[in-house]
């Protein structure tokens, strides 16, 4: 199975992804989740740094994802959003954010 490249944008910045063949469809759905996660998190003006941004929508959609009943009907399954969120999971988050920006003062950069 070959890969093709895909460009796509998220939060305004281009990428080119490798997209499996017949995948199209379902990277652009996750490349939409992402771009809509940290959209949403840029908007709510709390977080400026894109690297802080891209850490708190991976730890929300990751998140949301581990609450997903397995097989869930995608029809019938609630969109889940930070509100939806219980606080003791909401200060586990900040906990790890805290964290998170601790060590990448320490190495200043993330990867």
């Amino acid at each position: 199975m070959s890969n093709r490249q895909i460009d796509v944008q998220i939060m305004g910045q281009s990428y080119i992804l490798g997209c499996p063949e017949g995948g199209e469809e379902r990277l652009m759905g996750a490349v939409r989740k992402v771009d809509e996660a940290m959209c949403k998190i840029r908007d709510a003006g709390k977080i400026k740094a894109r690297d802080r941004i891209a850490v708190m929508a991976a730890l929300n959609l990751a998140f949301e994802q581990a609450d997903a009943p397995p097989a869930a009907d995608k029809n019938s399954a609630s969109a889940q959003t930070a509100a939806d969120v219980p606080a003791d999971a909401q200060a586990r988050l900040v906990q790890l954010l805290h964290r998170l920006d601790r060590v990448i003062e320490q190495d200043g950069q993330l990867l």
